[in-house]
């Protein structure tokens, strides 16, 4: 399993370069903006590195909501971030699962709308969530009824630590119950949470300030088979994170 972890936009490679890993993760524009993303100047140097990429979505896409003012851009930016991803070689883009405010069983329907119109080399891997109301990858059993409904798409998945202890999963077979609900795990986000089990607030800590057991989270990335994992814990303590995972995942666990 690679370790490597999520950097920042300005300069990915040099990022790689300083924690020593050949996979990354990365903004191809602002996460918080609805606007296209700009094509990067980097962009033939990050498809001739061979660094793996991942390109994770901006923060507002929601294409699961009944609001045509979110959901509609929300496709539009993904198609965006893919478009981007497609133009530096990226392995995937990870993109949160959503929410709907009318009712889980209406977000299936759009998710599922979003594949039939998908036009792109680049894989989607939905990514678990952390809260929400009617969320559409809080719970694992949520996740279950979903991918049945993507059942006819290559929909890959994104297994985040901290969203799922901030989710209130049971950690002792959550990646378990993951696999089975999803078929595979893609990539593995690994972070610890700044706040206590259940509370759904997605904030990411350390390894070592975290309220998760820096061994069960390696444990859990163990189990998952992904064939890569990526660390979005704060700089720069997150070289740290990188290394205390390759040396636990360099032996059985």
């Amino acid at each position: 399993m690679i370790v490597g972890a999520h950097v920042p936009s300005e300069d990915p490679l040099g990022a790689a370069s300083i924690l020593e890993t050949g996979c990354i993760q990365l903004f191809v524009g602002d996460p918080q903006s609805w606007k296209k993303p700009a094509p990067r100047a980097d962009a033939e140097r990050l498809r001739a590195s061979d660094v793996d990429i991942y390109v994770h979505a901006p923060y507002l896409i929601n294409v699961a909501s009944p609001n045509n003012r979110v959901r509609i851009p929300s496709r539009k930016i993904l198609a965006g971030a893919l478009e981007s991803a497609e133009a530096i070689g990226a392995a995937a883009v990870i993109v949160h699962a959503g929410h709907a405010e009318d009712g889980i069983n209406r977000g299936f329907r759009r998710w599922r709308k979003v594949f039939e119109e998908l036009e792109c080399s680049v894989p989607i891997f939905i990514e678990n969530t952390a809260g929400g109301t009617n969320a559409m990858g809080r719970n694992i059993d949520v996740l279950a009824e979903l991918w049945g409904h993507l059942e006819d798409f290559d929909v890959g998945f994104c297994f985040d630590t901290c969203h799922a202890h901030a989710a209130g999963e049971d950690l002792g077979d959550a990646v378990q119950r993951a696999r089975r609900a999803t078929g595979r795990i893609d990539l593995m986000h690994a972070n610890s949470s700044r706040d206590a089990p259940g509370t759904g607030a997605d904030r990411h800590a350390n390894f070592a300030d975290g309220t998760m057991d820096p061994d069960q989270i390696a444990v859990m990335v163990a189990a998952s088979g992904a064939p890569a994992v990526i660390c979005e814990t704060p700089w720069p303590s997150i070289a740290n994170d990188v290394e205390f995972l390759r040396e636990k995942l360099s032996r059985p666990l």
